[in-house]
């Protein structure tokens, strides 16, 4: 029986140091691939930037919702949001972001504000050239109420609710359909489904009136309605110019804004304070990480240094992630990737800890290894859990550098449970050391034990 027992303890001890040994194979060949993708500049894979760290231009946009229905603004914002991401795609600015920032519910006034981050165009000219000045496109009635012989500023408009945002796509053509002389180039344009029925209903409720169709608020044309018209196509003449003319079906057809905007904000980050804050932020988190593995070592002497290897195999998996998701790295996201290496030195501190008084009750190395990995998980689950409904509260409710901290937080919570209970398990498991010597007892002993 005793033989049995001994060849199983064998057994087992060849098969975690097995484990032991493919888990330090994968670390490195991950973080191979990291480095790699990493120097090399063509990569797939690169580290993405977001502005304080790449450098940029911030520009704010705010919206005029004040005449739309507010059961409608938040559709329309997000149509917004979509054509000013298309627009810029177009000028293959690296990684841009748009999103929507509403006031506070208790405002007076609501406001509706767009934020656009462009990294590495560091002139605000160019990136508001860049955004350009995409057209608001309206049609509205000539009121019935206007004086015969009003000028243009007396002339009174009705809104019919027919707008660019239900424009499918435009075209230049030249002249057809008795719109315009022969050669006159001239913007044909065609709704959606939705936009086909609403023009048909104007123009057979209004027929004999002009229907004024305005571009960024300048009024292009005004003709008669003669008859209802169904097929939802429209033609605007402002005797543009071909280039004109070309220049508006591209705005158009890249999308023409559902509300009209203002710029009101212009910030630019150059370069080099990204880099500054790119090289203080990892000068950070190294300094961080060899502090706390030098206190582990000298503390926890063996699981501590267990512990730095599974601090290094996290750091690597981590920055794997950040190339695979991709994750956008913002200087927040960096403190939050700080804070999360703390979170994963907490786990190994509690399962150290653990182990010690199970050594001290005592047990063997390798039973007290597996009841402190027992006894800690629990503490280690309950904490995490809070970590990430808070990260993901942050996430769901915080602005655009709340969710970079956010993001980065959550995953490496995620990441540390499984560096604390999986990978410092298998390597401590693996140990070919026994407390029954002094060494033993001295390697897995903590503090000013001996």
């Amino acid at each position: 029986m005793t033989d049995n027992t001994t060849g199983g303890k064998n057994t087992d001890r060849v098969i975690a140091i097995f484990r032991a040994i493919a888990v330090l194979i994968a670390a490195a060949l991950i973080g191979y691939w990291v480095y790699t993708t990493t120097v090399n500049p063509d990569s797939k894979h690169p580290f993405k930037y977001g502005l304080d760290l790449a450098g940029g231009s911030h520009l704010v946009y705010e919206a005029d919702v004040s005449s739309l229905d507010q059961s409608e603004v938040p559709d329309l914002m997000n149509t917004l949001r979509e054509v000013i991401e298309r627009r810029i795609n177009v000028f293959g600015v690296s990684e841009p972001l748009v999103q929507i920032e509403r006031s506070s519910v208790v405002s007076e006034r609501r406001s509706e504000r767009l934020v656009v981050e462009l990294p590495g165009v560091t002139d605000v000219n160019a990136a508001i050239r860049n955004i350009g000045q995409t057209p608001l496109l309206e049609f509205k009635l000539l009121s019935t109420s206007t004086p015969l012989g009003a000028t243009s500023t007396e002339v009174a408009y009705i809104d019919t609710g027919l707008t660019g945002r239900y424009l499918a796509n435009a075209q230049v053509v030249f002249g057809q359909g008795g719109a315009g002389l022969s050669n006159e180039p001239i913007v044909s344009i065609a709704f959606n489904e939705e936009g086909s029925r609403l023009f048909e209903d104007i123009t057979r409720t209004h027929v004999g009136e002009q229907l004024a169709i305005f571009l960024d608020g300048e009024l292009k044309s005004a003709p008669r309605i003669n008859e209802a018209i169904a097929g939802g196509k429209a033609v605007i003449s402002g005797n543009f110019t071909p280039t004109e003319a070309r220049d508006l079906v591209r705005n158009l057809n890249f999308g023409a804004l559902p509300v009209p905007i203002t710029l009101v904000s212009t910030q630019t980050i150059g370069s080099s304070l990204g880099d500054d804050a790119l090289h203080a932020g990892v000068h950070a988190g190294i300094v961080g990480f060899i502090i706390l593995a030098i206190f582990l070592i000298i503390w926890y002497r063996l699981p501590g240094v267990i512990s730095v290897v599974a601090l290094v195999i996290w750091v690597v998996i981590m920055l794997a992630l950040f190339k695979l998701i991709p994750v956008v790295l913002t200087a927040a996201g960096i403190a939050g990737f700080i804070l999360s290496i703390g979170l994963a030195v907490d786990a190994n501190v509690l399962i150290a800890e653990r182990m010690k008084e199970e050594l001290r009750a005592g047990k063997n190395i390798h039973e007290a290894i597996s009841e402190g990995f027992s006894r800690a998980w629990l503490a280690i689950r309950d904490s995490n859990t809070a970590h990430v409904i808070v990260g993901v509260i942050l996430f769901w409710l915080g602005t655009a550098l709340i969710k970079g901290f956010a993001l980065v937080f959550t995953i490496g919570v995620f990441v540390s449970m499984f560096s604390a209970i999986t990978v410092s398990r298998t390597l401590l498991l693996a140990l070919p050391i026994s407390n029954e010597s002094k060494i033993g007892r001295f390697l897995m002993s903590s503090g000013f034990s001996k």
